[in-house]
């Protein structure tokens, strides 16, 4: 990954709706919008769900109320020969695939096709078992924590670094998990805490709607963002109502970049665009009227005005009092 840019990882997530074509035009959407992983999300329902599981409110507002949890997400798995095909087509395009893996066979089918760094939902950050598991695989780790506690997102990092994970190699995303996120309930500033307490790499993963508070996260160091993205808002699916449709994807990305350049390095100074304006913004000490060589400088016969090609203002009481060693019309630069 990028040390110098923030991470942006596109959440195509189950916004696929069981298409491998729409899959694909997420991906393309994604491609173009700028950023650096489309991800999605392997899981197969039999390992995740009970048969009676419920939804969450959200879902049930935006499905078939008459489905279960179970017969919802059946009709949105992808099998390794889709994930392969996938795969194959982030290639062509130049954007780096991504899943998140729901279970333990998905964890080792993700495995098996090399993916690049393992990333944790929110909903697992209390699995034992399952944080075992991807800390045993040395790869990179990406953890959401939406619905946590300090001590859980502790407990849980504990886990991954016992079990083999590098801490260097984690990070801990600040996360809401309600869809959308009310914005009184996105707290950022938890991202600080996350980071200053457990001494990791933060980000967020963003779940309200519109830009703004992915862009903020990353004015506020943000080294990972992930936001939910879709075709179209109104298509059936339980994430695509608080997705960002593709041109509002794109707004993001080029917003994260543009904030990334205005953060700078930290120092003040002049910055290069600037600089010529400083003779033309600034003053610098002039004749108030006429001034004859010998004259003494005072406050009745010198005044400040631009250009600032002259004394600097700043050398005011310097000046006053000496003699002029030269005649000076009215609004001449002293010299």
């Amino acid at each position: 990954m990028n040390n110098q840019s923030t991470i942006i990882i596109a959440e195509a997530g189950v916004n696929h709706n069981g298409s491998i074509e729409l899959a694909k035009k997420l991906i393309d959407v994604a491609a173009e919008a700028g950023a650096y992983f489309v991800k999605f999300q392997t899981f197969k329902a039999e390992t995740l769900v009970t048969q009676t599981a419920d939804k969450a409110e959200y879902q049930k507002k935006i499905t078939n109320t008459d489905e279960s949890q179970f017969e919802m997400i059946k009709k949105l798995e992808l099998d390794r020969k889709t994930h392969e095909e996938l795969i194959d087509y982030c290639k062509i395009k130049d954007i780096q695939f991504l899943s998140t893996a729901f279970d333990h066979d998905s964890i080792d089918l993700l495995a098996l096709i090399n993916i690049p760094l393992f990333k944790i939902p929110s909903g697992e950050i209390t699995n034992l078992p399952y944080l075992r598991h991807i800390g045993k695989m040395g790869k990179p780790i990406i953890m959401s924590t939406g619905m946590s506690t300090l001590d859980e997102v502790r407990d849980a990092l504990n886990l991954l670094i016992e079990a083999g994970a590098e801490k260097e190699q984690i990070t801990i995303l600040h996360c809401n998990t309600e869809y959308p996120t009310p914005m009184e309930d996105v707290n950022l500033k938890a991202m600080l805490t996350l980071r200053d307490e457990l001494g990791v790499k933060v980000g967020y993963s963003d779940h309200t709607l519109g830009i703004e508070v992915s862009v903020a996260a990353v004015a506020m160091g943000a080294a990972v963002i992930e936001k939910h993205f879709t075709m179209d808002r109104t298509l059936p699916g339980p994430d695509h109502a608080a997705s960002l449709e593709p041109e509002e994807l794109k707004a993001m990305v080029i917003a994260i970049r543009n904030i990334e350049k205005a953060m700078g390095d930290g120092e003040k100074k002049p910055s290069p665009s600037e600089t010529k304006n400083i003779s033309i913004a600034r003053k610098s000490i002039v004749a108030k009227k006429l001034i004859k060589k010998g004259e003494l400088f005072s406050e009745e016969n010198l005044t400040v005005k631009r250009p600032g090609m002259g004394i600097s203002p700043m050398e005011w009481y310097t000046l006053i009092g000496k003699a002029a060693s030269s005649d000076y019309g009215m609004d001449d630069l002293i010299q």
